[in-house]
């Protein structure tokens, strides 16, 4: 963003009260500005009994910020100023004005964010469009140099109001176009994954609040290599990888974008082709870190979201695996930590422990996807049995004396359908 320094500044909004305490919030938000690489040299919790039309915080808060701001070094610049809410445009060009600073407010710090670690070309266009689409209502900001109405009638608009015109339409039309750009890759994306549905590879994807070690995990099952660092959003872009279980059971695993409170709504509606993958997955790994105080909280969040794709109570019920990560680094009762989420396994995805557990977990939903059947098969029926040795997994067979061979198969029940239409004769 060109600074090199930063303010956080959280203001502690009374009237409407976060779930969480205002330090975490504080210290959450301090690290989103040093994911851009920006040096954060003052933090600080304004308590508010309510914002202020004009300003948010109160306006002697913000004469404070800027005498804070000018006693800073000269060689650093101007530090910019980050405030851990939303702001309207009208409060963001008012403490501007006070400050004397460049001035965002917390969707445009998630946005600056997504835009830097973008990488492929349908993440970049999903941050684009969400980026036009909060910059639409303050376009008004860039053309306060200019005349925005003209004297006379009244029906005349000035110079600036044209301008402000032109740049609307301009905005307009490179949204359409990306949409029109997205639903390409969302055709894509169909496609694919209708070849996986053929080929019958259950899909599983990781889901969490940034930074819960997703692809750690992803690496650890798949030896991908996605990187992964203790920095919240260290992954944008999704990435898919076929994967072998330690069963010999192949999966595609999905490592998907991390969630965070209050997600900029702009950002989920552009995300939400890449976030399809959630929705059309067979199962969910829900990653949590269960070394953060707040494990609760952003379970909540993730699920919120989850909610917003369509996903039911009854899909995340049956869909889901809890797992409670980073188990090498938890400091409180690891007993108090399973009783939150009694169903989650818990490993550490750095160092490998609790693996087998997670697989055992996985296994198990899995194998609601498959049905085991007996099949009573002559000598003369080598086809089939050849076909079920080739698509299924043996657990049993037997051979009689007139060499009659029993097999109890594990089939998924696409598989089975196949079978049947081919065999129908060798089904019950």
């Amino acid at each position: 963003m060109g600074q090199q320094t930063a303010f956080v500044i959280h203001p502690d909004n009374r009237q409407s009260p976060l779930p969480r305490p205002a330090e975490l919030c504080l210290e959450e938000a301090c690290g989103l500005v040093e994911a851009i690489g920006v040096e954060v040299v003052f933090e600080d919790i304004t308590p508010l009994n309510r914002p202020r039309a004009g300003t948010f915080i109160g306006k002697g808060y913000a004469e404070l910020l800027h005498e804070r701001a000018e006693g800073q070094d000269e060689t650093l610049g101007p530090p910019l100023i980050v405030m851990n809410c939303d702001l309207a445009p009208v409060q963001q060009r008012n403490l501007e004005n006070i400050t004397g600073c460049k001035v965002i407010d917390r969707t445009a710090l998630i946005l600056e964010i997504f835009g830097a670690r973008a990488s492929t070309h349908a993440g970049r266009l999903q941050v684009e469009l969400a980026a036009l689409t909060f910059q639409r209502s303050r376009l008004v900001r860039s053309w306060t140099h200019l005349e925005r109405q003209r004297g006379g009638g009244g029906f005349l608009g000035g110079p600036g109001e044209r301008q402000i015109e032109l740049d609307r339409r301009m905005l307009m039309q490179r949204v359409g176009q990306i949409k029109k750009e997205l639903a390409d890759v969302e055709r894509t994306r169909l496609l694919q994954r209708q070849n996986r549905d053929r080929a019958e590879t259950p899909t599983i994807a990781l889901i969490g609040y940034t930074n819960a070690g997703k692809s750690t995990l992803f690496n650890t099952i798949t030896d991908a290599g996605v990187m992964s660092k203790d920095m919240l959003f260290a992954t944008l872009d999704p990435t898919m990888r076929a994967s072998v279980l330690p069963s010999g059971r192949k999966i595609v695993l999905a490592d998907t974008v991390g969630f965070i409170s209050q997600l900029p709504t702009e950002l989920i509606e552009a995300f939400k082709s890449t976030l399809e993958e959630v929705v059309f997955a067979d199962f969910l790994i829900h990653v949590h870190d269960a070394s953060s105080p707040l494990m609760i909280e952003e379970s909540n969040d993730v699920i919120a979201v989850l909610k917003d794709l369509g996903l039911t109570d009854e899909d995340l019920s049956s869909k889901v695996i809890h797992v409670l990560n980073k188990a090498d680094a938890i400091t409180s009762d690891i007993n108090m930590i399973k009783d939150q989420i009694p169903d989650g396994v818990m490993m550490s995805a750095l160092n490998g422990t609790g693996l087998d557990g997670f697989f055992n977990a996985l296994e198990q939903k899995l194998s609601l996807l498959e049905r085991q059947v007996d099949f009573v098969l002559t000598p003369q029926m080598g086809e089939a049995r050849a076909w079920l040795y080739r698509h299924g997994r043996v657990d049993d067979s037997a051979v009689d004396e007139d060499g009659t061979i029993t097999l109890t198969v594990t089939l998924s029940s696409a598989d089975m359908a196949r079978f049947t239409a081919r065999w129908p004769n060798l089904v019950d």
